[in-house]
């Protein structure tokens, strides 16, 4: 109540409706160690609800939890009460909403509804793979349970629906998501738009469903805790009856209690309900409360942790190669040679599509990468995203194991994003994978990775009109602006099979962002590289793929499937003698990272005449074509029609490039 007071905005009523639950949990339930937040076996908690973020960062304080900088635990405490006081200001450690790596205790980024339940089911996917792989007879490293505190808004969004469905499917008795159910929402009453029967729904996804009618009785809540544990072949969802904004005198069990601060009157008398110390001041912290939680969480975190410390010490000397794997995993590093099969590829004029060469290489680094796992939404015979021999992730009465290295995420791609959102925060390596045209679904858990700074890698194939028949609901336009426009996403539409190489080497060793690649449906030439420049160029996003050897007259750029039109225009033009340049543009993000001098050397300011080709919206290209330049791209939706017949239809052909090559240089002359 304080912190929100205090900051004049913010969500008082489901953090105090929820400290019952939330206390009972952490002192009484969770294997926890404050002392040592990075604890690979430690519990997870996801608040989902990220908007009662001062429930988690009140507890956050009064645990203890330490701090983490660059990686590394600190003796000092995550959150003082000078941070508490500092709720939703400028660079503090407490935004309105809890922010992964910015403060120690947080687990993910919540906020956008669902996306945190989304997380949990990653991570207790992520714990189901590593004690399927790591724990051996007397080494049972790997049992921790995840628990999520979701609300009425999660249930209503869609996300959750899929994720909940998913977690079922596989049977995660190692999750417990707690569904505080106020019946409120920002509009009023949940009876305006939310009448279903949630407990039903989820026991028809398959889940263990507990009822408790009073979100103050803790016992209650500790047995309910204690039975969802034992339940070890399903997840559990415990339905907490609450009251929004309990205690507050008036504004208890009212939308008012939702969004905004209580007042001081409604403060004072929610404490005097609670029996609180009446003349308190605000963010009081009653002499031996910390000592109480560092007795109970801090005490039994402690011990587990130290013992499982000793046993992995052991483990080490019985299992040493899959211990060097969990150091590595754990420190965030790749093992040596994980590179070392990736593949070269010969020229080829009939080429290979590169969603085909992408599966190719993708199998070449899972091969050296035990850690990489991943799937599909139902698409990876096209998508091309099966890891061979890698099993499937799955129950062992679905024909699977949990062990198993392809996941099948089924037709549910928002849920996917979130759940590989998880599974990254948990340390593997994850891929997913769809059409370009359904990253929409995504949007995002893909801005979430971006603003984690999760190393996910998203494969999207059938990235142009190029997909023919499907039509403009199935051929993407916008949707290379709208990742290029997102921050901390790195994209990469590669031109050949062999900067599909050069992409997928940089994705794995990218650590500090999500990477998307747009791969082609139709097969695309594999570049002679001893006649052109080599496609390590990649890595700075554009390159000098051919040139007169001099100043051009006029520059052809493209990327992707469009690389080998402009190539064809650019044999052409050199052939009648003109001064031209091919520049490949895989990707624009990393393009923009270059420094001026070298973005400069490759777009020459003074080259006016300069033609551009991308079979998407032209957003974006304004800045490398410039004014005195022509786009050729698509000026709308696309048409349903083989492939080939588009093609012509909206510009896409050698002569269409090398025509507006010719008018340009005819217009400076």
């Amino acid at each position: 109540m304080d912190g929100v007071e205090r900051a004049k905005s913010g969500h008082p009523g489901t953090a105090m409706a929820l400290a019952p639950a939330m206390y009972a949990l952490w002192q009484h339930d969770m294997r926890y160690d404050p002392a040592n937040p990075l604890w690979p076996a430690r519990d997870r908690f996801v608040l989902s609800g990220g908007h009662a973020s001062m429930l988690l960062y009140s507890l956050i304080h009064l645990a203890g939890i330490k701090s983490v900088e660059s990686g590394k635990v600190v003796d000092k405490p995550s959150l003082s009460v000078k941070d508490l006081e500092s709720f939703r200001q400028l660079d503090s450690l407490t935004p309105g909403h809890p922010e992964y790596h910015h403060t120690s205790g947080v687990e993910t980024t919540t906020g956008p509804l669902g996306q945190g339940c989304g997380n949990s089911v990653g991570m207790a996917m992520a714990e189901r793979w590593f004690a399927a792989r790591y724990n051996r007879p007397g080494f049972k490293l790997f049992d921790y349970h995840v628990t999520t505190f979701c609300g009425d808004g999660d249930m209503m969004e869609g996300i959750a629906s899929e994720a909940a469905s998913m977690a079922g499917h596989l049977g995660l008795g190692n999750l417990t998501w707690i569904y505080d159910r106020n019946h409120i929402s920002i509009e009023g009453s949940t009876n305006l738009a939310f009448t279903e029967d949630v407990g039903k729904r989820f026991e028809a996804y398959g889940w263990h469903v507990v009822h408790i009618d009073d979100g103050n009785d803790h016992e209650a809540i500790l047995a309910a805790l204690k039975e969802c544990k034992n339940v070890k072949d399903k997840p559990s969802l415990i339905v907490l009856t609450t009251v929004i904004g309990f205690g507050a005198p008036k504004k208890a069990g009212t939308a008012s209690a939702h969004g905004e601060p209580l007042g001081n009157e409604e403060i004072i008398g929610a404490k005097a309900s609670y029996g609180w110390l009446k003349d308190a001041p605000p963010f009081y912290v009653p002499e031996g409360v910390k000592e109480h939680f560092a007795e109970g969480l801090g005490r039994r975190g402690a011990k587990a942790s130290a013992e499982w410390d000793k046993l992995f010490a052991e483990y080490g000397q019985k299992h040493p190669e899959l211990a060097a794997e969990l150091k590595a995993i754990f420190a965030g590093e790749l093992p040596q040679g994980w590179d070392k099969d990736l593949p070269v590829y010969e020229t080829n004029e009939k080429g290979v599509a590169s969603r085909q060469s992408s599966g190719e290489v993708l199998n070449a680094v899972a091969k050296n990468l035990p850690w990489m796992i991943g799937g599909s939404a139902d698409l990876s015979p096209s998508t091309k995203t099966t890891i061979k021999d890698g099993g499937s992730f799955q129950p062992e009465k679905w024909n699977g194991t949990y062990s198993g290295r392809n996941i099948h995420f089924g037709v549910r791609e928002h849920a996917m994003g979130a759940i590989c959102n998880g599974l990254a925060l948990s340390g593997l390596r994850v891929f997913c994978s769809g059409f370009l045209i359904f990253s929409d679904y995504m949007k995002t858990p893909i801005r979430l990775s971006a603003l984690m700074n999760l190393p996910v890698s998203y494969v999207f194939t059938h990235d142009s009109i190029g997909v023919g028949e499907d039509g403009p609901t199935h051929q993407p336009i916008e949707q290379l602006v709208q990742l290029r426009a997102t921050p901390n996403v790195t994209l990469m539409r590669p031109s050949d099979a062999n900067e599909v190489t050069e992409a997928w080497r940089f994705l794995i060793q990218h650590k500090t962002g999500p990477v998307a690649l747009a791969l082609s449906r139709q097969n695309l030439p594999t570049i002679d590289r001893s006649k052109y420049a080599q496609a390590s160029g990649l890595t700075k996003g554009a390159y000098v793929l051919a040139c007169c050897g001099q100043t051009p007259d006029v520059i052809l750029m493209a990327s992707g499937s469009e690389v080998g039109l402009v190539v064809a225009a650019y044999e052409r033009l050199r052939a009648e003698g003109v001064k031209a340049r091919v520049v490949s543009m895989p990707s624009l993000d990393l393009f923009e990272e270059q420094d001026q001098a070298y973005r400069d050397s490759v777009l020459p300011p003074s080259v006016k005449a300069r033609v551009g080709v991308e079979m998407a919206s032209p957003i974006g290209w304004d800045r490398y074509v410039g004014p005195e330049g022509k786009m050729i791209a698509m000026p709308g939706f696309g048409a349903s029609a083989p492939a080939g017949q588009l093609m012509k239809k909206f510009g896409f052909t050698v002569d269409d490039v090398y025509e507006a090559a010719k008018a340009l240089l005819a217009a400076r002359h």
